[in-house]
């Protein structure tokens, strides 16, 4: 078969900045002496899809003028279209002068690449966060993440020496001009991507395969495995799903299969078009966008960021420019009696109709350890997924209790303890006087102090909630953007906030400690309720009061909480 020619990369060619040779060498030689920053994993990400050319036109994190033309217009300087910033933040402190080389380590201390310093500027998170994602509530896992970036941008010519090292999935953790070459060999020139970052079930199978059949062309399938919403499930499921489905349910001659070390923003439309720039770059001239596309799911009044058909519309709007043609996802429905699926609205008048949300695929089935079936997603899925996901009861949980000192958080956290040992369950308490003794000594009381106080906690209670195990947290936590960052370190809808709601007065008046009187009278500032903000909770799981209901009553409230979401068997 004779090759095809596929779509150019956006900017006409594929940018590629991983040194090799004796160029490699001298930049490894060029290393000593040099300031280094240790970069996030989101920005780790982003550096890898620079170095190998997924953002290409883009050859460097965005400097200031097209940062800011880019947030306002959705455009580089030079008028390309490009819908989101691609930045590093860093903290002056550990920044060279500008003109020098700035090393870039991974979280490991891994060296990665080489910077010349050109630019260093200040930025602006809410800002950013309005224009980007429309919003700066909270609940968005982008706008409570920024909180914690560093203080300005920086920005420069870079070279790679080292890209980041897997051992997971290598086969086909491919690059974009790696993947471009696969596409050419299978000798079609129209080829549609489906991005994704779900286990696919028979309707994505079924889509899927239409969405090839429409273009008369290739099909990638091409999953997210860098970060993704928190509470998704895990890359290592959802690959194991992707590889046996390809294997034994798609045609290989028309199909490929590649991993995508993006991490995602979890903007919504914006972020369509910046999938669709990516797929561009790998060889693709389609991509299918599904209902809220890249959404995040709802705000903090449990309304969606985004409506369920905007990043459709944005893509449409734009695809004679990026080259990429929006394919929308349809809503199939499958018919038990003709054994297929077909689009919602166009089923004959008194079919037999059979769907399941994804509520009832958490709460059904997987929460139960029952396996799905298989009308809705292949026996190999079914049985990947109920092993990976035990049963709600054998799940571990997070009760993060937050609210004023002396609100009442550790006498209700102590009655609960007894109320949940004696139902057999394993539980850690992480009280916020102990972890400041222990995991936080040295730590002050300072806005940055507290974050990271409360990070240490939420990573704690993360690992324990994986592995099965249980936890109650009991700490102020007086600040949003920090309790929202403590909840994604914790498996989704394994987190219960429980705010304590006791008045000021209240907790005033109790004060066992002296602690209020001695702000009151300056001897300690920044305290919390008196010259430091307490941030109310928007919707917390659990709402009780420690002034005008008992401990006891409260704790068991928060047990028939846990029975109602099947955390609990009811005895």
């Amino acid at each position: 078969m004779s090759k095809s020619k596929l779509i150019a990369p956006y900017g006409g060619e594929l940018v590629n900045l991983v040194a090799t040779g004796a160029e490699r060498e001298d930049l490894i030689e060029r290393v000593k002496g040099l300031k280094a920053i240790q970069i996030s994993a989101r920005a780790l990400n982003d550096l890898e899809l620079l170095a190998t050319g997924a953002f290409s036109p883009l050859d460097r994190f965005m400097g200031k003028a097209d940062y800011e033309n880019v947030l306002e217009n959705m455009r580089l300087i030079d008028g390309t279209l490009f819908p989101l910033p691609i930045t590093l933040t860093a903290n002056p402190a550990e920044l060279p002068a500008v003109g020098e080389e700035l090393v870039i380590r991974n979280s490991l201390n891994d060296l990665i690449g080489i910077m010349q310093l050109e630019e260093v500027y200040t930025w602006d998170a809410e800002k950013e966060a309005r224009y980007s994602y429309g919003t700066n509530d909270a609940r968005h896992p982008m706008v409570s993440e920024m909180s914690r970036w560093g203080k300005v941008c920086v920005s420069g010519e870079l070279k790679i020496i080292n890209l980041p090292k897997y051992y997971d999935f290598v086969d086909i953790r491919n690059t974009p001009a790696e993947v471009r070459a696969d596409l050419e060999e299978l000798g079609h020139e129209n080829v549609v991507a489906f991005q994704t970052r779900n286990p696919l079930h028979r309707v994505h199978e079924e889509l899927t395969k239409r969405a090839a059949d429409q273009i008369g062309g290739s099909l990638l399938i091409h999953p997210v495995v860098g970060l993704t919403k928190p509470g998704d499930v895990d890359h290592y499921t959802r690959v194991r799903v992707y590889k046996a489905l390809l294997e034994n349910y798609y045609d290989k001659k028309s199909t490929r299969l590649s991993l995508l070390p993006l991490a995602m923003r979890m903007a919504g439309p914006r972020e369509a078009l910046l999938h669709a720039i990516i797929r561009r770059n790998h060889g693709a001239n389609h991509l299918i966008v599904g209902r809220d596309h890249a959404g995040p799911g709802n705000d903090s009044t449990g309304k969606p960021f985004y409506g369920p058909f905007d990043a459709q519309e944005m893509l449409s709007k734009y695809e004679e420019e990026l080259g990429v043609k929006m394919v929308p996802f349809k809503w199939l429905v499958y018919l038990p009696e003709s054994e297929e699926y077909v689009e919602a609205g166009k089923t004959p008048e008194g079919a037999k109709v059979l769907t399941i949300s994804g509520t009832q695929v958490r709460e059904d089935y997987l929460a139960k350890g029952e396996l799905l079936p298989e009308w809705f997603t292949r026996p190999e899925t079914a049985e990947i997924l109920r092993g990976s996901y035990p049963a709600k009861h054998e799940q571990g949980f997070c009760i993060w209790f937050t609210g004023l000192s002396g609100s009442g958080k550790s006498a209700t956290a102590r009655a609960l303890t007894d109320l949940l040992l004696e139902r057999g369950k394993r539980l850690t308490v992480l009280d916020g006087d102990v972890v400041r003794t222990h995991l936080s000594k040295g730590l002050g009381f300072s806005a940055e102090d507290r974050d990271t106080n409360i990070m240490r906690i939420g990573y704690v209670a993360g690992e324990i909630v994986r592995q099965g195990g249980n936890v109650i947290c009991a700490a102020i936590s007086p600040y949003r953007n920090a309790r929202n960052e403590a909840r994604k370190l914790v498996p989704e809808g394994n987190f219960i906030m429980t705010h304590v709601d006791t008045s000021l007065e209240v907790c005033e008046a109790r004060d066992v400690k002296g602690l209020y009187a001695m702000a009151r009278s300056g001897e300690i500032k920044g305290f919390t309720g008196v010259d430091d903000p307490y941030e109310e909770p928007i919707n917390p799981e659990i709402t009780v009061t420690g002034d005008k209901v008992t401990p006891e009553d409260n704790a068991m409230k928060m047990i028939e909480y846990l029975e109602e979401q099947g955390f609990l068997l009811n005895n």
